[in-house]
This record gives C-alpha cells, structure tokens and sequence, in this order.
C-alpha cells in the first residue's frame, strides 16, 4: 500500500507541538492577560488553521514560529472580540433595566486589541517592525528568536523593538 507524501510543514509543525504548548502556556498565563481561551484550545486552533491554510511554505522552525505568531494572533484577538459581543448582548434583545450594571472590559483586553489595530497600521510603514511585535508580544519570543526568525540578531530586534515601541505609543495616542 503505497504511503502519501509527508508535507514537510505538517511534519515539523507537529514535531514543534510542545513548543507552541508552551509558547502558548507562557503567552496566556503572563501578563494577566484575561482571555477565554486554554493553551490546549490556543495551541489546536492555530494547528487547525495552519493545517487549513493548506501546503505551508515553511522551511524551518524559525519560519513556522513567525507563522505561529501571526495566527495566534488572530486567534486571541478573534476571542476577545467574540467575548466582548457577548458581553455586551451579542444577538440577544436588548432590554432597559432601572439599574445600570458597571461592565467594563478588563484594560488588558483593550490593550490587546489597540495593540492590533495600531499593528495594521505599523505593518504599512515598516513590516518588519510589526513582524516583531508580533512574535514579541502576541507569542512570547525573546529577541534571539526573533532574530533567527527573520534572519538577523537579537541586537537588530531589540532596537526594533524599541523602534516599534514609540511608533505604536504614538499610533495608540499614549
């Protein structure tokens, strides 16, 4: 019986399955980050939507980490977005009560998001940059990482990442 093709990103993506595991354990548990997700259900989405993106082009680790950072992403901004429509009525009627219930998104959920928004923004001016955030803040890599990732040293990331810092500062009107 003849054996299908192993598609290499498939391959090394479920070789590096710990190591989202605990990308993701460490990007959820840091920071009180307060989002309505599990490292298990951060780690299968990503490997649902990577699988669902159909043959990847990548080469390495280092290529599937940039590639994991992206898609964590949008998988975190996509909950907090989906818990925020719930908590504020989603498609249920909406009725006026007498008293009014003080629901305030936590500040972290907010940051997240403007975090995202003023990346879309980033990504137009300097891409890289943005890739950096990216890996940085929404997967939890350390310079090096980053570094190896997109083909330079932990020094060129880390002046970036200050780079990216006061350009998303004052894209975010802090």
């Amino acid at each position: 019986m003849p054996v299908a093709p192993v598609d290499k990103g498939e391959a090394l993506l479920t070789l590096l399955y710990d190591e989202l595991r605990q990308l993701a354990r460490a990007r959820l548990s840091s920071g009180g980050r307060n989002v309505v997700l599990d490292t298990t259900a951060l780690v299968h989405e990503s490997f649902l939507r990577l699988q669902q993106a159909g043959r990847l082009d990548i080469s390495d680790r280092d290529h599937l980490l940039a590639y994991a950072a992206s898609t964590m992403r949008s998988i975190i901004v996509d909950s907090i977005r989906r818990r925020r429509s719930e908590r504020h009525g989603g498609d249920a009627v909406h009725v006026t009560l007498g008293t009014i219930a003080a629901t305030e998104l936590g500040a972290s959920d907010e940051e997240i998001l403007e975090v995202h928004d003023a990346l879309g923004l980033l990504v137009k001016v300097n891409p890289r940059l943005a890739q950096v955030v990216e890996m940085r803040y929404f997967l939890g890599l350390t310079d090096e990482e980053i570094g190896a990732a997109l083909g330079t040293t932990g020094r060129t990331i880390r002046r970036d990442w200050e780079r990216a810092r006061l350009l998303l500062a004052s894209m975010m009107g802090r």
